[in-house]
């Protein structure tokens, strides 16, 4: 369990504490046989689903069958194209059983894949007066994250770069200003490629990563996943131990007087 914390250091969303800031996703992976073990190696308490894959008909071939119970459920919207569609979406989630937790995804856009701050906003608002605790996928726009906070999201998630990119944190700048700017939790969410990323973001400030394709995609995903769960936890380790800061000279780090040679003045 790699990626767990103290208790002490609980990430608190939507009133559940998680002692572990990676949260997981279940697509693209060879087998979804393979999901609790991915779970198991990455530490991770939250993983996400697209409603659209989820059968509860079918008793055998259903992603739901290999997510462990003890694990929070974050099904998303993916699919839809305007806040009409997302909130349609998490009611019908929520009436399936997959609990109150939800993660708006409203892309119009085929190329980039890059989510409508407008059109998430409204879905926001809509579903957090509903009750459901609200995670938005959103672009860094700091403008947009304070129209959601104030919509009632209970996190943003902005991602890093095009999702499923693997590119890293190319919008490193703008997620540090929502990080100091912004009340509730930013989850880097999309873009992370490598665990070294995940440790950036969690070095910022970033409160978790959600991570899916750079772990999908591997030659080994179980170890992967065990890896962005030691990265996760080192990161947030290194934040709270407030790094130093830089400098633009040299500072030598022990004495450059008193060497042993040095005749006594």
């Amino acid at each position: 369990m790699t990626a767990f914390l103290n208790a002490g250091d609980a990430l608190e969303i939507g009133g559940k504490k998680l002692t572990s800031r990676l949260f997981t996703g279940t697509g693209k992976y060879a087998s979804d046989t393979m999901i609790p073990r991915i779970i198991e190696q990455s530490g991770s308490q939250v993983i996400t689903v697209a409603l659209r894959r989820v059968d509860f008909q079918s008793g055998t071939d259903n992603v739901m069958k290999h997510i462990p119970t003890s694990v929070t459920l974050l099904p998303n919207t993916s699919g839809a194209r305007d806040a009409d569609e997302a909130v349609r979406i998490a009611r019908l989630a929520r009436a399936a059983g997959c609990g109150n937790w939800i993660k708006i995804e409203v892309i119009s856009d085929n190329t980039y894949l890059l989510p409508d701050g407008y059109e998430t906003v409204k879905a926001t608002g809509i579903l957090a007066n509903e009750g459901f605790v609200v995670l938005p996928y959103i672009n860094p726009d700091l403008m947009v994250a304070r129209a959601l906070v104030n919509a009632g999201a209970a996190a943003v998630m902005p991602l890093g770069s095009p999702i499923g990119s693997n590119r890293g944190l190319m919008t490193r700048e703008m997620i540090r200003i929502l990080i100091d700017e912004l009340e509730v939790p930013v989850i880097v969410d999309a873009g992370i490629g490598r665990p070294s990323q995940a440790c950036e973001a969690m070095e910022m400030g970033a409160a978790a990563c959600l991570v899916n394709t750079a772990i999908a995609s591997a030659a080994d995903p179980v170890a992967m996943a065990m890896a962005f769960g030691e990265a996760v936890r080192a990161g947030r380790r290194a934040f709270l131990a407030g790094p130093g800061a830089e400098r633009e000279k040299a500072s030598a780090s022990s004495p450059l007087t008193g060497f042993l040679y040095q005749e006594a003045r």
